[in-house]
């Protein structure tokens, strides 16, 4: 579990420049039309949209154990829950440190088509792109990160430029955050309560039981 290392973080200014820049308040930066079909305060979701039940994921693409979370045990629920129409999976970005808040713009940027694949990468290579943790080596490594996932550069400076896009997401995590008192993620929501510990017996127990009520 990651403990909240920040709020009211500033907007993201310099991305493309080279090493991720914050501000106090909102950056003033070009805003050409967004590239990709996923604004950036959509809800990104997954599976059916009349599942019966809705399952909210809290998730940092910086915690290691929201990465085994995502490569562990979201397989076998995808399989179990979310494919067969059981579940609508909503899954939320949660911006413990500016490190993940940059992964999520780069995820962001792919649009819904290409969100979850990036999602993937993230959390497949996450001890790379961090890497020895210094700003310009996670900029470029995550720059690397969309490159590869179909984005071109062009596409990213847009994406990765928008300071007043980046705070309304901060902003949107903060009221998510106090809503259900996220403290740590993963935190998985089934029915309006918290499933611990974030395992797939756990989280299929609570789903189970909310499709027999």
């Amino acid at each position: 579990m990651k403990r909240r290392l920040f709020l009211g973080l500033g907007a993201a200014t310099a991305f493309g420049a080279g090493v991720p820049a914050f501000a106090d308040g909102h950056a003033e930066a070009p805003a050409p039309e967004a590239p990709t079909g996923l604004t950036l305060l959509d809800d990104v979701v997954m599976g059916d949209p009349d599942a019966p039940v809705t399952v909210y994921e809290y998730s940092s693409f910086t915690c290691p154990h929201c990465k085994n979370f995502h490569l562990d045990v979201l397989p076998q629920f995808k399989a179990d829950y979310i494919d067969t129409g059981k579940v609508r999976l909503v899954y939320r970005e949660v911006y413990f440190d500016r490190p993940g808040l940059w992964a999520a713009l780069v995820a962001r940027c792919g649009g819904d088509m290409r969100y979850f694949g990036i999602v993937d990468m993230l959390f497949q290579k996450q001890r790379d792109w961090i890497g020895d943790g210094q700003g310009p080596t996670i900029a470029a490594n995550l720059r690397g990160i969309g490159l590869a996932s179909g984005l071109t550069d062009a596409e990213m400076d847009v994406c990765l430029t928008d300071g007043a896009g980046a705070q309304a997401l901060i902003d949107r995590y903060e009221g998510s955050m106090e809503e259900y008192d996220i403290t740590g993620t993963p935190t998985l929501i089934v029915n309006g309560e918290k499933v611990t510990p974030a395992s797939f017996e756990a989280l299929s127990e609570a789903v189970d039981a909310a499709l027999e009520s």
